[in-house]
């Protein structure tokens, strides 16, 4: 007989880990104690030492579905304690912290079979969860987790609840936020004015939605608004109320048949769609019909995660949209208080209830590519699940940059990427993103010794960096980007990059987008890029793209009389006023959608990139390639464009032709640097790779020519994934500089 002492790091609180040791345990015929700690686990076990040491062998390939063990430390006695049993402690908290957190998740078959079954005590009980489902991240406060430093500790358990969690054969065993309608959290329906009105709460919520009116669902991260969508009116009413005019609406469907009616659903996406993190999943619009919901080729579908989003479908909704509930550039809404304030004119009716969130977290957005996830936005049932890193051995805080901004943490073996910020455009969204941190710090236990930032001067970012008055690394936009997809991937190797997005501050001064780099976590060199674009206005041309197309136009000497206001552009562009020249590839789509007629006024951010997307056709047409120098020269390009236009060539067949020439311009660019370097491996971020038609023809085309590609697999490809690449180009800063 010997005694063990193990310690199991990763995702083991909150999972229905200790129930299932107890179990493990009794069956190996083991004695002894199991606690959680601020490390992780630590289990106390006496038996035979063989009978220990294959214990601790098989259970990484046992452990519950939800837990993710990192790391196990087994250490052997002769000296024994005598057990007689085997019993749960009380968490202990140390001094320094290990513990991964689960992200939320989505509601469990066995919940949701009670949750329906007229027999069950949680029958219709919209707040049922057990180890293996329910809130986890947003409501936690600190850590261990055990419930009184969570939202559940002003909900004391009743009996019944309490004899569950202490019951070893029970599925709620030692589930943190078990509860039932006796003891637990409960809804109320308010009216537009915010009057509490008496009756089933969430059948009124779905009798106000059958009458066609917009209500705020109160979720596991914050506040949806909720309306029929098969009513273009309603629609239309909310996109009036909430001033979002064109920017597509996520939808919510009852099931993956229901999704099927509206889009296409590959095997891959419906097991994405169905799985335990429920993201929105970007799926192809089946038919015609659904432009009130997405103007692009994709609607952003997801299936109800939560117990109360199952009741309120009922049977009388197959989709419902389900918005996040903000105003215009501000984080989504968490607190009911809020909600009734700031959604007055926009909501008709409120469907709230009292378990408080302690983390906003906005559902996870995401296509299905080469069968997994490929991020727009990593948020809720992904956050905060680190990646791991064996060459991160340093406390580092890289602070993102401003668009979809993110930060990422770090401990020796983990990155900690944040969930999805928002635009730092204003001081609410500012607040969150600050407030996130220091949680992150708390929880996590890191002090950062360094902390990264963007090189633009304008960042708010950039502004909170330098005031935390620690040592400060400023790191070029692009060279992040590529870092972020060489970590995402596990790569330390010198690759070939391409960089295309729409901004980001250049080494030059001027503003890079479309670039190709030869990079490492050590630095970089700019081996490819855009001749340079006049951005005519220059924050204007963002928005109002026919600027930017009648740049593309005039210095290529095209016609550019069609274009309204050409005269004063013109006037602008010769006495170069306000026309800053940028190589961004965003800015070359936003142009290339304004000459073809798609769009020549942007609502958002991408939108003439993502209509042009869907405009385009299949072709086997490519325009020209022409360089001065390292650049693309797209002057010749442009010039056959505006020649297909006058000969009355498809707008489609254009489109399709343009993107051909695009995967060309790739295929060369990286042909090029591999002739300079020898390099074969490239690595492909940027807004502009969240193009799927690129994604889906680029790398089998440099494959074909012996290259190998990568691109981003745990977060995401825009702006909001590259606070993970400033961290890795942090920690080699730091490595190097304590050698």
């Amino acid at each position: 007989m010997v005694r063990a002492l193990i310690h199991i790091h990763g995702i083991v609180q909150g999972v229905g880990f200790r129930p299932f040791i107890h179990k493990q345990v009794r069956d190996s015929a083991l004695t002894g104690t199991i606690k959680n700690t601020s490390s992780g686990v630590e289990l106390e076990l006496e038996g035979e030492r063989e009978t220990l040491e294959r214990f601790v062998a098989e259970l990484p390939d046992r452990a519950p579905v939800l837990a993710v063990i990192e790391h196990i430390e087994a250490e052997y006695f002769d000296e024994l304690r005598h057990f007689t049993d085997f019993r749960i402690l009380q968490s202990r908290t140390e001094s320094v912290r290990n513990t991964l957190i689960s992200p939320d998740i989505a509601l469990c078959d066995d919940c949701r079979r009670e949750l329906l079954s007229p027999s069950d005590r949680r029958y219709r009980y919209p707040f049922i969860n057990c180890t293996n489902c329910g809130p986890r991240f947003t409501i936690i406060k600190d850590v261990p987790y055990d419930r009184p430093l969570t939202s559940m500790g002003k909900f004391p358990m009743c009996p019944d609840c309490d004899r569950e969690y202490h019951d070893i054969e029970d599925r709620r065993y030692h589930a943190q936020p078990d509860c039932c309608p006796v003891c637990g959290p409960h809804v109320y329906y308010l009216d537009a004015n915010g009057a509490r009105q008496q009756g089933d709460a969430i059948a009124l919520a779905r009798a106000a939605i059958r009458e066609g009116k917009i209500i705020a669902v109160k979720g596991l991260g914050g506040m949806h608004l909720a309306c029929r969508c098969d009513d273009p009116s309603i629609v239309t009413r909310l996109r009036h109320n909430k001033q979002r005019d064109e920017k597509p609406f996520a939808i919510m469907c009852r099931d993956v048949e229901a999704a099927r009616q509206l889009c296409f659903v590959s095997p891959a996406e419906e097991k994405i769609l169905n799985g335990h993190r429920k993201p929105i999943v970007l799926l192809r619009k089946r038919r015609e019909g659904l432009e009130h919901l997405s103007e692009n080729g994709f609607v952003g579908v997801m299936l109800p995660y939560t117990p109360l989003h199952v009741l309120l479908f009922g049977d009388d909704f197959d989709a419902l949209v389900m918005t996040s509930a903000n105003l215009s550039d501000t984080p989504i809404m968490y607190q009911n208080d809020e909600a009734t304030d700031k959604l007055r004119g926009i909501a008709e009716g409120y469907l709230l209830h009292n378990r408080d969130i302690q983390t906003r977290c906005d559902d996870s957005l995401c296509w299905v590519l080469d069968g997994k996830e490929y991020f727009a936005r990593r948020s809720r049932g992904y956050v905060p699940f680190p990646v791991q890193m064996s060459e991160v051995q340093h406390k580092i805080l890289a602070c993102g940059a401003e668009q979809k901004a993110s930060f990422c943490l770090s401990k020796p073996g983990y990155a900690f990427p944040s969930q999805h910020i928002g635009d730092l455009k204003n001081m609410e969204t500012y607040e969150h993103y600050t407030t996130q941190i220091a949680h992150f710090e708390r929880l996590f236990d890191i002090e950062p010794e360094l902390l990264v930032c963007d090189r633009h001067p304008d960042y708010l970012s950039t502004a909170y960096a330098e005031e935390r008055g620690l040592p400060l690394l400023r790191v070029q936009h692009h060279h992040a980007h590529i870092a972020a997809c060489m970590a995402d991937n596990g790569l330390n190797e010198k690759v070939i990059g391409l960089a295309w997005d729409g901004t980001g501050w250049g080494d030059d001064g001027s503003s890079w987008g479309g670039e190709c780099l030869l990079a490492d976590y050590r630095g970089f060199e700019r081996v490819g890029s855009l001749r340079l674009i006049p951005l005519i206005g220059g924050d204007l041309a963002v928005h109002e793209i026919d600027r930017v197309a009648f740049a593309l136009m005039h210095e290529s000497d095209c016609d550019t009389s069609m274009i309204p206001n050409a005269a004063q552009y013109e006037r602008q562009l010769s006495a170069n006023l306000n026309c800053p020249r940028s190589s961004g590839m965003g800015r070359l789509f936003d142009g290339v959608a304004a000459m073809l007629g798609i769009k020549t006024k942007a609502s958002y951010e991408g939108q003439g990139a993502v209509l042009l997307e869907r405009a385009a056709q299949d072709t086997d047409r490519n325009y020209p390639l022409a360089f001065e120098g390292l650049r693309f020269d797209w002057r010749p390009m442009v010039r056959a464009m505006a020649a297909d236009l006058a000969r009355g060539v498809e707008i489609g067949e254009i489109a399709g032709a343009f993107h051909n020439t695009l995967c060309a311009l790739a295929l060369e660019q990286c042909r090029r640097a591999r002739a300079h370097s020898g390099i074969t491996t490239v690595c492909l971020s940027g807004g502009s790779f969240q193009n799927m038609r690129l994604m889906h023809a680029l790398p089998p085309l440099l494959e074909r020519e012996g290259f190998r590609v990568y691109h981003h697999r745990r977060v995401s490809t825009n702006d909001e994934g590259l606070s993970l690449g400033q961290l890795m180009i942090g920690e080699a800063y730091v490595s190097d500089e304590k050698q």
